[in-house]
């Protein structure tokens, strides 16, 4: 994926993902609640550690989404045949950050929205891009996020990112869980994952969690 957007355009971004979350998202900023949401974009471990660094997410779990309960293992999933996609589950505090904040760190450093099935070394329909909504006002918005970064032509390439319902939800095995904070030198880690959180600083400070 290649950003065309200045910087400035980022920020554009957050903006417009932040108005279309709370027009639609029938929360109060001040709502003592939380939320919650599936995405998916290829290996899980990465995308549960920049979920997880942010403000306002107050828990993140690694697992599958797609498929069925009794196909939510590792080992099939990693066939691309059971209908799974390796996802993480994040849990968010809507009045210290919108889900229009988490869509653009999603699209915008989270992984590459442009590739279909695959996501850097790793191919299979499990790595697929998709966004599992839990509500109406979450499809609609994603949706809409998408038509602005489409039309904004922010991103480079067509987006294949999946909007659809969630129907299951199913955490992966324990030693997936917090697998980049676990192991931080960890070949693939350094590779793939840790460049994910240095692009995260680098573009949405104001986002990051303070002892990040």
């Amino acid at each position: 994926m290649r950003i065309i957007a200045r910087f400035s355009a980022l920020i554009c971004a957050i903006a417009v993902g932040t108005a279309l979350a709370s027009s639609g998202s029938g929360v109060a900023a001040d709502a003592a609640t939380t939320q919650h949401v599936v995405l998916a974009g290829g290996c899980f471990w990465g995308m549960e550690a920049v979920f997880d660094d942010l403000k306002g997410v107050t828990n993140v779990v690694s697992g599958y989404s797609g498929g069925a309960r009794s196909t939510a293992h590792y080992e099939m999933v990693s066939t691309g045949e059971t209908g799974h996609a390796e996802s993480v589950d994040v849990t968010y505090d809507p009045s210290k950050i919108t889900f229009g904040q988490l869509l653009s760190v999603y699209f915008l450093v989270a992984h590459d929205p442009t590739e279909l099935n695959r996501q850097g070394p790793d191919t299979g329909t499990q790595y697929r891009s998709a966004i599992f909504y839990t509500s109406d006002d979450q499809k609609q918005t994603a949706q809409a996020f998408i038509r602005h970064l489409e039309q904004a032509k922010i991103i480079d390439g067509q987006i294949v990112t999946q909007v659809v319902p969630l129907q299951a939800f199913y955490p992966a095995e324990d030693y997936h869980q917090h697998f980049v904070a676990r192991n931080p030198t960890y070949p693939y880690v350094v590779i793939n994952d840790l460049p994910k959180l240095a692009r995260l600083r680098e573009r949405y400070p104001e986002l990051v969690k303070t002892n990040s």
